[in-house]
């Protein structure tokens, strides 16, 4: 499904394949023989989501292009099921398996892998040809990478990485009211999107009840006790003129 979004609309190379049950919404470009799954949802919120050549986003990844954090995705990248590309750059040659996140302003080296359900934090690059354990986070420019249960080592490093300035435009210290009202306002764009290429709907007048077969199989297929009709008031038995064959001279 191709969704125009904020006056943007997705464009698909002629090579490349878009799922019927996956969503390309707003300023997104699919290159040359890439390929987007089932369930996947590629969405350019207010930036752009541009994939390169020879792509595979596998089946319920998102990807989330972003204003000031847009997606670009070089060529032979794999983008793993189930897996969160949020404002993230990812160059040529690199994985990322199942279940995997990379955050905005995360950059992933060429050739580099990010294992399974692997995190890569705000603003932190991996470098070509690294690897995020699976499960592992990674964190900070140069990377530092951590087993989760390495929460206040992580920490140390993540809080000088401005999450919430990064992701939601906010301050340290916001609360999630105030941050949800900002995201709702934000999201609520999509009130106005429309997919491309459908028909507007249109209300279909009510029939009239005037004939009590009407939603009944055709006459010659009904039962002889229901083969009545109303008419002026009058109940009008033609069952004998239904028994009579066309070619019959005594019609």
């Amino acid at each position: 499904m191709l969704i125009e979004h904020r006056g943007s609309v997705p464009t698909v190379h002629d090579s490349a394949y878009v799922a019927p049950s996956a969503v390309l919404c707003g300023d997104v470009v699919v290159g040359p023989g890439s390929r987007v799954l089932h369930g996947a949802v590629v969405t350019a919120e207010d930036g752009q989501v541009r994939i390169g050549r020879d792509v595979v986003i596998m089946e319920n990844a998102v990807v989330k292009g972003r204003a000031r954090h847009p997606v670009v995705i070089g060529d032979s990248v794999l983008v793993g099921p189930h897996a969160h590309v949020n404002g993230a750059e990812i160059r040529s040659g690199a994985f990322v398996a199942t279940g995997a996140s990379l955050f905005p302003g995360s950059v992933i080296g060429n050739g580099a892998e990010i294992r399974v359900n692997g995190v890569v934090q705000v603003n932190t690059t991996i470098d070509a040809g690294s690897v995020v354990p699976i499960g592992w986070v990674a964190v900070g420019t140069p990377a530092t990478v951590r087993s989760p249960d390495q929460h206040r080592d992580i920490w140390v490093v993540q809080r000088e990485l401005d999450f919430p300035g990064t992701v939601y435009g906010v301050p340290h210290g916001t609360s999630m009211r105030g941050i949800m009202e900002s995201q709702s306002a934000f999201y609520g764009a999509h009130r106005d999107d429309t997919v491309v290429g459908a028909e507007p709907e249109t209300t279909q007048a009510p029939r009239e009840a005037s004939d009590p077969l009407h939603d009944e199989a055709p006459d010659h297929e009904l039962p002889l006790e229901q083969v009545e009709r109303h008419h002026d008031g009058q109940l009008e038995d033609y069952a004998d003129e239904l028994l009579v064959p066309e070619h019959d001279p005594a019609r």
